[in-house]
């Protein structure tokens, strides 16, 4: 049990995502939100997107108006597993899958599966992905 009283302690808490002050104050999350927001974090930043910590992210952005296709759903599975590794030590990753969205052509789902290490505990989530960039 951590000195605070609360067993779930060690999982962390922070700012949530985005960054936008709610009733004048930033928000926080905790515990598995808080990992479930660094995770989306890690898929949304782009690699060189951070200047004092250039590597940080997935870089799911630079397969914007890349085909829909399985060799482009593999190199994302890739760089998304090597991306979630490298960056969010409070899980282990059980399964990244990349498929397309039947309802759209244009948007890749990104399915993963997780075991928080701290508690054993599991997820799965889905990202969607945009292929393309939406249009104003």
């Amino acid at each position: 049990m951590a000195a605070s009283g609360d067993p779930k302690a060690f999982l962390g808490k922070g700012w949530a995502f985005p960054v936008v002050p709610v009733g004048g104050r930033i928000r926080y999350v905790a515990y598995e939100e808080d990992i479930e927001q660094a995770i989306q974090l890690i898929l949304l930043t782009a690699r060189n997107e951070r200047v004092m910590l250039q590597p940080f992210g997935a870089g799911a952005r630079d397969h914007v108006f890349e085909p829909n296709s399985p060799a482009s759903h593999r190199t994302i599975e890739r760089e998304v597993r090597a991306a979630l590794v490298d960056w969010e030590p409070r899980i282990a990753v059980e399964r990244v899958d990349v498929t397309a969205d039947e309802a759209d052509p244009n948007v890749l789902l990104i399915h993963l599966d997780y075991r928080v290490l701290a508690t054993n505990t599991f997820y799965n989530r889905v990202f969607p992905f945009y292929l393309v960039e939406a249009r104003g």
